[in-house]
């Protein structure tokens, strides 16, 4: 993957009849669901049929499984992903018909140009903040629209046009392709090294941001306890843009304090400039969702909704799949998924497991044994494992058995001597274990959980595959040795 040639969205409206490659994939099937919703003649095709596909057969679109140029009709724009390989025949066939052709994040750009438009990057919590930003506005009455990485818990969906003027997107940093939105509004969560098969380093990476940050046409809002997004803060205003922050630092416009974990919620005070304070809860645990969090609130806050509400609202955010979602329960141990593949977003999780179970322990009266941090992580990449090795291995110390499969491939070829075990050969304890097989993994955790354990599985692969198999084992055991 490479960083994408940035293409102007067009308005929705002068889209014509609009043909996906990939249509079945996460972010093309969003952004199709809106444009059915919002009129617009959608056909598309994909390598192998899928629930999805159908949904949106259902909804009015043309849907193919294989990939023929006829497939591509008479449609007058083709939408594709950065994964398509240049022979495709869709591709070929609108080439040669001289037709419009806008890469994902251009149809993306097209859902905010007459809009509200909210964008979240960031290299962590894009998700999770978005889904966040979707569910106050919903409480607040606003019904926005919303295109996420994941599916919201509290609407099953993952994209919807909404009939609100707000819509808020993902704004995906990873191969530059943020840069075909014009956001009304945009938050910043965090800037730091990643996607390094793309970029050269992390000043390349904050170049990017700040393109994007000209292309932000009111307000940025900034999580300022992170340096590098604090850099883009500091360069957004030399650039006369208006910026906003939100964190734990005393300079913050919207300053959170007094953070409060328990069990699996979290509680938090949110300090505004002559205000009052407010509390507010969150149901997922962790400092960074509490950030995420303050993001949320603050968008709504600058599109003029009432401030104590839209705190109020975060408490109806249950969760985003893949982002710390309860997979089941099995022989008393609790199975989580996690799409944290980078030592940051790992490091976050852990630390929220495990005071998660250190309150669930003050607020028990009995004398149970503090429950214990268990993790199977799936390294994505072979580039990231290699680069990182030593920051994964820092992170996954924090668990108290950890488990490390082989690498994700995902888009990249092997590399030599890169594997899972470049990373336990690293971890601070000696109870981690280098388990490349699937089976071998799961069999593995099985083993190792016991009672009041939080096992987590962890990676941007297919690693979330296994927490319902782990969840049956653990079932299995349970009846077997007679427990309820």
């Amino acid at each position: 993957m490479s960083l994408v040639r940035q293409t102007e969205p067009v308005p929705v409206d002068k889209l014509g009849r609009t043909h996906f490659i990939g249509l079945g994939g996460a972010g093309m099937s969003g952004i199709a669901r809106v444009l059915l919703q919002s009129g617009v003649e959608v056909s598309g095709s994909d390598t192998r049929d899928s629930d999805t596909l159908r949904e949106l057969e259902q909804m009015g679109a043309r849907v193919h499984v294989g990939h023929a140029a006829e497939n591509l009709g008479p449609a007058e724009t083709l939408v594709v992903s950065s994964a398509i390989r240049e022979d495709n025949p869709e591709l070929v066939e609108a080439r040669r018909r001289g037709i419009r052709i806008l890469p994902r994040a251009a149809a993306l750009g097209a859902l905010l140009l007459n809009r509200e438009g909210i964008a979240v990057s960031g290299t962590h919590g894009k998700t999770t903040t978005t889904s966040m930003v979707t569910v106050v506005l919903q409480h607040l009455g606003a019904e926005p629209g919303y295109v996420i990485g994941g599916k919201l818990v509290t609407t099953g969906l993952g994209a919807d046009a909404g009939i609100g003027d707000a819509i808020a997107v993902e704004a995906d940093e990873s191969d530059g392709s943020f840069l075909m939105l014009s956001p009304k509004i945009a938050v910043v969560t965090n800037v730091e090294a990643d996607h390094l098969d793309n970029y050269s380093g992390l000043d390349e990476i904050h170049d990017n941001f700040a393109n994007f940050v000209d292309r932000v046409e009111r307000t940025l809002i900034v999580g300022v306890d992170d340096p590098g997004a604090r850099k883009v803060a500091e360069l957004a205003r030399e650039r006369g843009k208006r910026v906003l922050t939100y964190g734990e630092a005393a300079d913050a416009d919207y300053r959170i304090t007094r953070i409060r974990a328990r069990g699996f919620t979290t509680e938090f005070t949110l300090q505004t400039v002559g205000g009052d304070p407010i509390d507010g809860t969150v149901a997922v645990p962790g400092l960074h969702n509490v950030l995420n969090a303050a993001a949320a609130v603050a968008v709504a806050d600058q599109l003029g909704h009432d401030l104590d509400v839209a705190v109020e609202g975060i408490a109806d955010f249950a969760g985003a799949a893949r982002r710390f979602e309860l997979k089941g329960q099995g022989d008393g141990v609790g199975v989580y998924d996690s799409y944290a593949h980078h030592p940051t977003e790992i490091d976050a999780d852990l630390r929220a497991t495990r005071a998660a179970l250190e309150s669930f322990s003050e607020d028990t009266e009995d004398d149970v044994p503090l429950g214990r941090v268990v993790a199977l992580f799936q390294p994505h990449l072979y580039s990231r494992t290699r680069i990182f090795a030593e920051e994964f291995a820092a992170a996954l110390s924090l668990a108290d058995e950890v488990v490390v499969m082989e690498v994700f491939a995902a888009r990249e070829d092997p590399e030599p001597g890169v594997t899972g075990e470049l990373i336990t050969s690293k971890v601070s304890h000696e109870r981690v274990r280098y388990v490349p097989g699937r089976e071998d993994a799961v069999r593995t955790v099985v083993e190792l959980a016991r009672p009041g354990d939080i096992v987590l599985t962890m990676g941007a692969g297919d690693v979330t595959e296994l927490g319902p198999r782990v969840v049956a084992a653990l079932s299995e055991r349970a009846e077997d040795n007679g427990h309820d």
